[in-house]
C-alpha cells in the first residue's frame, strides 16, 4: 500500500490501573520512540537540566520500561505558567510537539486557576512546574510525534483512593486537580494511593480525542511503561498499543466536545381515540414523572382517521416506569421504544431581579463560554401576575437583564446557582428537549483545590 494512502496511526493508552507522565513516556519509548529525539526536544525547552535514562524492569511479573529523569540542574523552584509558555514558544520544536505541550500545560493552568481563584496568567505550578514534570510532558509529546501518532484514544482511567502528600499537604485521592482535568471522562477508583497524577491526567484528557476500549486497528507496535512502585497483585504500568485505524470508532465518547452525552430511550404510541382535552394533562404528568421531554405529532392512521403520535424522551433507567404511565394515562394498547444517543449543552441557573421579581435565567454553555441565556418562562409569568403587567413586557425586561449581566453568546460562564440534574421532577421546563429543573438554591458541586 502507498504510504500516503495508509490509514491514520492510532495510539490506544491503557490507563485502567493509573497514569503518570513518566509511565506514559516509558510506554512510548518501549513502543519504539527514539529516546535521543525525545531528549533533544526536552533540551530545547529546558537545556542542561535533565537527562533521560530508560531501563528494562518488571511490574507484577510484566516486562516494562522505566524512564528515569535525572536532574542535572538542581533548581526546582515553582514556575509560572507564563514562563513555561514562553519557553515552549521559543524552543525549536516540531510544530505538533509544541502545540500538544502548550495544550497540556494550558489545561493544567486552567484547572489551577479555578482551584485557587486567580487568573490563568497568575498561575504558579507546584509539582508540575518542576524540571522533571516539564520533561515528562514535553517528552510524551515528542514521543508521539516521533511515532507518527495521528490520534490518541484512552481507556477508562484508574485514579486510586485514599490520601497522598502534595505541595499543600495531605490531600484526598483523587486530588482536586485530577478531578478537574478528568471532568467528563470515565474513571475507576481502583487500588490504593494516587494512581492518576495531575500530569498523567492532563496528558490523557488533553491529548486523547475520545475514550473507549481498544479501537479496531491493525497493530503495528506495543509498549509498556512502568510506575515507580512494584505493587503485589497489580501491574503498575501504562500500556500503549499502536495501530493503523480500521473503520470508524464505535462505543466511544468525546468528553472534549463540551456536550453532555447520554443514552436515552424514545417511547412512542399512536393514539386515535383519546379526548383531545386530555392531552395537556398527559404531557404534564409525563414531565412531572421525570421525562426529559414529551410531545405530540399529528398523523393520519388507517381508514383516514386523524390521530397523534405521543413521543416521550426518557433516560434509560426510567423507561419502564414511563412506559407504564403512558399505558395508564392514554387509551393506547401498545408502546414501542427506540434507543437513542443525545448530546446536550450543559445548563445551569442564574437568579436575577427583574423589576423587583425573582426570575431565573437558564444558561446553556459549552467549553466555558455562554451559548445562550433564556429567562424561565414560568418565572416571567409569575412576575407578570405579581405586577399586573403583560407577560410580553416582563419577558423583554428579563432579556435585557440577562444582557446587562453579561450573559451573551461567547461570554465566560459565570458561577451558576445550580446545574440541571437528569432525573429531577421539580418545575419541568417548557423548552423542547429540556431536562427537568432542579432547585436553583442547591449548592453547585464543583471541583476545587
Amino acid at each position: 500500500m502507498d504510504a500516503g494512502l495508509e490509514s491514520p496511526v492510532v495510539a490506544w493508552v491503557d490507563a485502567s490501573v493509573g497514569i503518570a507522565g513518566d509511565m506514559l513516556l516509558g510506554a512510548l519509548i518501549d513502543a519504539g520512540a527514539d529516546l535521543a529525539v525525545v531528549q533533544t526536544c526536552i533540551d530545547a525547552v529546558i537545556p542542561g537540566t535533565v537527562r533521560l535514562h530508560a531501563t528494562g524492569t518488571s511490574r507484577a511479573g510484566m516486562r516494562a520500561t522505566k524512564v528515569e529523569v535525572a536532574l542535572v540542574a538542581l533548581d526546582q523552584e515553582h514556575r509560572r505558567w507564563t514562563e513555561i509558555r514562553e519557553r515552549l514558544t521559543a524552543a525549536r520544536l516540531p510544530s505538533r510537539t509544541r502545540q500538544w505541550a502548550l495544550a497540556v500545560f494550558g489545561a493544567l493552568a486552567e484547572v489551577e486557576a479555578r482551584a485557587h481563584g486567580v487568573g490563568v496568567e497568575q498561575v504558579h505550578f507546584h509539582e508540575v512546574g518542576a524540571w522533571d514534570s516539564i520533561a515528562d510532558i514535553v517528552g510524551v509529546c515528542a514521543a508521539l510525534e516521533d511515532l507518527g501518532v495521528d490520534e490518541v484514544v484512552v481507556s477508562r482511567i484508574g485514579v486510586g483512593s485514599g490520601t497522598t502528600v502534595a505541595a499543600h499537604g495531605r490531600m484526598p485521592v483523587p486530588v482536586p486537580a485530577v478531578l478537574g482535568l478528568l471532568t467528563g471522562w470515565a474513571i475507576d477508583a481502583v487500588g490504593e494511593g494516587e494512581l492518576a497524577t495531575p500530569t498523567g491526567a492532563a496528558l490523557a484528557s488533553t491529548l486523547a480525542s475520545r475514550q473507549g476500549p481498544i479501537p479496531a486497528m491493525r497493530i503495528i507496535g506495543t509498549g509498556v511503561g512502568a510506575g515507580t512502585k512494584d505493587v503485589t497483585g497489580r501491574a503498575n504500568v501504562v500500556r500503549v498499543v499502536l495501530g493503523r485505524a480500521l473503520g470508524s470508532p464505535s462505543g466511544a465518547s468525546d468528553p472534549r466536545s463540551g456536550l453532555d452525552e447520554s443514552s436515552m430511550t424514545v417511547l412512542e404510541a399512536n393514539v386515535d381515540d383519546l379526548d383531545p382535552r386530555v392531552w395537556p394533562s398527559v404531557l404534564g404528568s409525563l414531565l412531572e414523572a421525570g421525562a426529559a421531554d414529551a410531545w405530540l405529532t399529528p398523523i393520519t392512521m388507517k381508514r383516514g382517521r386523524p390521530a397523534h403520535v405521543l413521543s416521550v424522551l426518557v433516560h434509560d433507567v426510567d423507561a419502564g416506569r414511563l412506559r407504564d404511565l403512558v399505558l395508564t394515562t392514554t387509551s393506547t394498547i401498545g408502546v414501542r421504544a427506540t434507543s437513542v444517543r443525545r448530546w446536550a449543552l450543559p445548563r445551569g441557573w442564574v437568579s436575577a431581579s427583574v423589576e423587583g421579581q425573582r426570575v431565573r435565567l437558564k444558561v446553556a454553555h459549552r467549553a466555558g463560554l455562554v451559548v445562550h441565556a433564556t429567562p424561565e418562562f414560568r418565572d416571567v409569568e409569575a412576575a407578570a401576575r405579581a405586577l399586573t403587567r403583560p407577560v410580553r413586557d416582563l419577558l423583554e425586561a428579563a432579556v435585557a437583564v440577562a444582557e446587562g449581566l453579561g450573559l451573551t453568546p461567547g461570554a465566560p460562564v459565570p458561577s451558576l446557582d445550580a446545574e440541571f440534574e437528569p432525573h429531577s421532577d421539580v418545575d419541568p421546563d417548557s423548552d423542547p428537549d429540556s431536562d427537568s429543573d432542579v432547585d436553583p438554591d442547591s449548592d453547585p458541586k464543583r471541583p476545587s483545590r
